[in-house]
């Protein structure tokens, strides 16, 4: 069997970590194969390691039988690997076409020129069905549209081996399912594909094989049609994972958020919400759905006290919060998990301790006098990493920034839950996360819900909203649909509701 691409017993050591131990995979041509492990297996770091961007401390690799040593991406790329990483390396205020010939220019005199760049860019897009715009700026553009463009950055330096890093962990549905069309025509045309993914529905839709491997360690590489998505998660997590939630049936209490008649602008001044009545109630959770873009950021940023309200009321415990600062509506017992970890929810370089009281700093026990109290900080880390399992290397010390995604994300989920809230707020609190992190989240919130307090859960994962939710508020171009109880409704029914058919409007 030719393999185009083997990496054979590679390891690579962080400080108090072995990201990789002792792996080995090997790449057919012409395949897709899938790398599937959990936040933290070691699944970016051994693909960094393909692309140049960190050496192994020991393991060969080898190019089409002959063995190479890939310094830095520079000679990844001539080598013919390309990558696209999870978060995109694009200038957003570059066209397109500025940004998939960087570091690559070519010049007719002292001049870049683009024109025949723009032009071979069309060409490429055309061929593998991308429907790309060389002249648009990456700042105009849909996050899926980016993501072709780094597609279109790989093909267009002849790249013949790629490299996808959880690829859909920022993608609507309707971008992934565009995306799964665009992996099986590069195989068409000869590519070769690695998929780093936690998603076991998309590696049956569109792998050959699986590789999977857990705490930095192989455990198998198997033939994904053979395989089935249950034994494939065993594997990624160790243990067997419980697709179905234990959610008990709960009497719902008082109300705890009411939105009355709430209207709120968009970008542009557009109405983004219009005149949107709803309540959320202690010990439920009421999931927001909808197709991206319909509202519910608007929605969001609204009652948390990020975006002014045009007209309406937002009641929290019955107090009116709508000209309530952020930090006012956090000491009124309100917490806020977003959709965004990196923009709204981190601070990267800060120390994991520190970024566990970024809401609290300024209230005792972790401020006394003005001063911050550095043993009562790292006392309460500790205690949160163990009870919400974040797996750091370095321990509350270490920088957020070095932490997996799936750590990244127990850390805010951890943050917001141990504050006692009244009322939490979770928007995509899954994304990105395998199906043992999105297994714990999803308990974690249910645990929120059996404790008496209020949830709303706003997710693009229809499955998720109908798997946890106890109601479900459908929205559609920024008006409420219609709430149906989700152990009555199935997907074909609140899918419906989403396009703006009410309930019951179609027989």
């Amino acid at each position: 069997m030719e393999y185009v691409i083997e990496m054979l017993n590679i390891r690579k050591e962080f400080p108090g970590v072995v990201a990789c131990d002792d792996i080995t995979l090997q790449l057919r041509k012409g395949e897709i194969l899938a790398l599937l492990g959990e936040n933290g297996a070691g699944k970016s770091t051994l693909m960094s390691i393909l692309f140049g961007l960190y050496q192994p401390d020991s393991g060969v690799i080898r190019l089409k039988g002959k063995e190479v040593r890939i310094s830095n991406p520079n000679v990844a790329n001539a080598l013919g690997i390309g990558m696209v990483h999870q978060h995109f390396k694009l200038v957003h205020n570059f066209t397109i076409t500025e940004n998939i010939i960087l570091g690559s220019e070519t010049t007719r005199g002292l001049v870049v020129d683009t024109r025949s760049a723009a032009r071979r860019i069309r060409e490429l897009s055309a061929r593998y069905g991308l429907n790309v715009d060389p002249d648009a700026r990456v700042a105009d553009v849909s996050v899926g549209m980016q993501q072709r463009v780094e597609i279109l950055k790989m093909l267009y330096r002849d790249a013949e081996i790629l490299i996808f890093d959880e690829p859909t962990a920022v993608l609507t549905p309707q971008e992934v399912q565009e995306l799964m069309k665009i992996l099986r025509g590069l195989i068409y045309e000869g590519k070769s594909v690695i998929l780093i993914t936690h998603k076991l529905k998309e590696i049956k839709a569109v792998a050959d094989r699986c590789t999977v491997i857990r705490r930095g360690r192989l455990i198998a590489t198997v033939d994904v049609e053979t395989t089935s998505g249950e034994k494939l998660a065993e594997m990624m997590v160790g243990r067997k994972v419980t697709f179905q939630v234990d959610k008990k049936a709960k009497k719902p209490g008082e109300a705890i958020l009411e939105l009355d008649n709430l209207s709120v602008r968009g970008p542009g001044g557009v109405a983004g919400l219009k005149n949107f009545t709803l309540e959320v109630r202690c010990g439920e959770i009421v999931g927001i759905a909808g197709v991206d873009g319909n509202g519910q950021k608007e929605l969001v940023e609204a009652v948390i006290g990020l975006r002014k309200a045009d007209s309406g009321r937002i009641l929290l415990k019955g107090n009116d919060v709508k000209d309530l600062p952020v930090r006012g509506r956090i000491a009124r017992g309100m917490a806020f998990i977003p959709d965004d970890r990196h923009k709204y929810g981190l601070i990267l370089d800060y120390s994991l301790e520190y970024n566990l009281i970024l809401k609290d700093y300024y209230r005792t026990p972790f401020s006394r006098k003005g001063l911050l109290d550095h043993k009562a900080i790292r006392r309460h880390a500790v205690r949160v990493i163990e009870e919400f399992d974040v797996r750091a290397g370095q321990g509350a010390a270490a920088t957020v920034r070095s932490l997996s995604g799936g750590n990244q994300q127990k850390t805010i989920v951890g943050r917001e839950i141990d504050a006692n809230p009244d009322l939490l707020i979770a928007v995509q609190p899954t994304r990105g996360l395998d199906v043992g992190a999105i297994e714990y989240i999803h308990r974690r919130l249910l645990e929120q819900r059996d404790n008496g307090k209020a949830v709303l859960l706003i997710s693009l994962e229809l499955d998720e909203i109908l798997k946890i939710s106890d109601r479900i508020a459908v929205i559609n171009n920024g008006e409420l649909v219609g709430v149906v109880r989700a152990a009555e409704t199935d997907e074909n029914e609140v899918g419906l509701m989403m396009t703006g058919i009410k309930r019951g409007a179609v027989s």
